[in-house]
Order: structure tokens, then sequence, then C-alpha cells
């Protein structure tokens, strides 16, 4: 896991409202479902057109986001594409991240 704690209030509520508005409402407590982009997924994952798209998961809580570092698809339980990410995966993640919280004007 990747975490940033210590999240302050107002910058919770901007949080949850972005990834409201940029992946929908949560579908089970507080975890956001990020598609990862075709361009990091890996050899197996790009060979498995059954199992996209492929996501990460946040877990926003009330003072802390979570990434969950375990690529997956909704699509399946078990698969060889299913892992943790790659270097490269990681790396985007935690970028992607990054760039939410500039956007929002969130200092971590």
């Amino acid at each position: 896991q990747y975490v940033i704690d210590e999240i302050r209030p107002a910058d919770h509520h901007k949080i949850k409202q972005y990834l409201d508005a940029s992946y929908g409402p949560v579908e089970m407590g507080g975890i956001y479902w990020i598609p990862l982009a075709a361009e990091v997924l890996t050899e197996i994952q790009r060979a498995h057109t059954d199992c996209q798209p492929f996501y990460f998961a946040i877990e926003l809580e009330e003072k802390r986001l979570a990434l969950e570092l375990l690529v997956r698809t909704k699509n399946r339980i078990r698969c060889a594409c299913i892992g943790y990410a790659s270097r490269d995966q990681r790396i985007w993640i935690m970028e992607a991240v990054d760039a939410i919280f500039e956007k929002l004007d969130i200092a971590t």
C-alpha cells in the first residue's frame, strides 16, 4: 500500500468530490476503482482482452488515502493477469494520485 495520511477535513471533501465526479460514487465503503492506462499494462494484461479494463483501488477514509498496489479486473476473481503492480504501474499510479492532489491544490 501507498498511504497519504493526516488529510484535513476540507481536503478530504475536495478529494471525495473529485473522485465521485471522475470515477463515480463508491461501490463499497470508500473504495474507488481507477482504470489503469493501457500504455502501462504488462504483456499478459495486454493479451487478456477479456479481462480488460484493469484497475487499481483507492480507499478514501476521513483522514487518509490508501492506494492498493494490486492491479485487478472486475471481470474475474482469479487470473494470471491479476497481480501486484509492475514498476511502471507503481510509478503511474503514484503520479496519478500526485496529479489529483496538484489539481486540487492540496499539499502533501
